[in-house]
């Protein structure tokens, strides 16, 4: 009897269960959610624009509206472009949201003197920045198929109502758009595009690190002072060429230019070509120049101090 008492207090507690090596990420990157809310709502307020814009259009505009319902024989593309003329408003405001967010990320936190909270914090630098280059990498772009997705449906919705009212049905426009077909090509656009703008989101996030004052000046003003000065003496714009290609070159790669996507990109019917995109090294260096980038950015977080 007396045994039983020393036996359970002589016996060694349980040691906790150690937390995974992955929760100081995922609170990173759901810290980063809470903390910019227009990473959710900047696209939900541009489709929420563009189906609007779209319906008054159509309300305004009336001989238009056969060639978006497709049921003008003569504009049977004008359906498609306008679904994807939308997905292009999209896609661009998503890298604008992008480029400031990155701009913003590092440099925010040294202002308000946040920096000197988190870093008390058990989480390392690495995985800090690791968490907010998943933002415009990883997070942005889902965001933006599924508003995209979301819009598409809408507006096939408003499309087939229209069509009920003149006694037609949604089978023709339906063919004509092919939604699986271009929200696939869109999801495809949306890798090419993050691994071809890597560079350009490590770029800023280094700005953001290092700048004092107006990250968004340092990060464009060398480039603009560079171009102007490739101008007066020697007469060329290569400057701008380069900065054209690093943000639209992605498509020239990864899509066949000879197919139909001509006046507005994605097209259901134009050929991809993933393999030419990877076998082109200026991907591969664009990546390698992203690691350094954020490597960059790592060790300037370490040692730099608040604003």
């Amino acid at each position: 009897m007396n045994a039983a008492p020393h036996a359970v207090i002589d016996a060694p507690a349980e040691a906790a269960p150690a937390p995974a090596r992955t929760r100081p990420f995922y609170w990173s990157v759901r810290r980063e959610l809470w903390e910019n809310r227009s990473i959710y709502l900047a696209p939900l307020g541009v489709a929420t624009f563009a189906v609007a814009g779209l319906v008054i259009h159509a309300i305004t505009m009336p001989s238009h509206m056969p060639g978006m319902l497709a049921v003008d024989d003569a504009a049977t593309e004008s359906a498609s472009i306008t679904y994807r003329v939308a997905a292009l408003l999209m896609l661009a405001t998503t890298f604008v949201i992008a480029a400031f967010y990155c701009l913003e990320a590092l440099a925010g936190e040294r202002r308000d003197r946040g920096i000197l909270f988190w870093k008390s914090l058990p989480v390392s630098d690495l995985t800090t920045v690791l968490a907010k280059a998943v933002v415009p990498l990883v997070i942005l772009p889902l965001l933006a198929f599924a508003a995209i997705v979301a819009m598409h449906v809408v507006l096939l919705l408003l499309s087939a109502i229209a069509l009920a009212m003149h006694g037609r049905g949604v089978g023709v426009l339906w063919s004509e758009l092919r939604l699986f077909t271009m929200w696939a090509s869109l999801l495809y656009s949306l890798v090419c595009i993050v691994l071809w703008h890597a560079p350009i989101y490590g770029f800023l996030l280094l700005v953001s690190g290092w700048a004092r004052r107006t990250a968004v000046l340092w990060a464009v003003l060398p480039l603009l002072a560079l171009g102007v000065l490739e101008k007066l003496t020697f007469d060329s714009m290569n400057v701008a060429a380069f900065v054209q290609y690093r943000l639209l070159g992605w498509h020239v790669h990864a899509f066949d230019p000879r197919g139909p996507a001509i006046t507005v990109p994605f097209h259901p019917s134009t050929p991809l070509t993933p393999g030419r995109l990877l076998g082109t090294p200026d991907l591969w260096i664009g990546l390698v120049l992203a690691g350094v980038f954020i490597a960059a950015a790592v060790r300037m977080r370490r040692h730099r101090e608040p604003i």
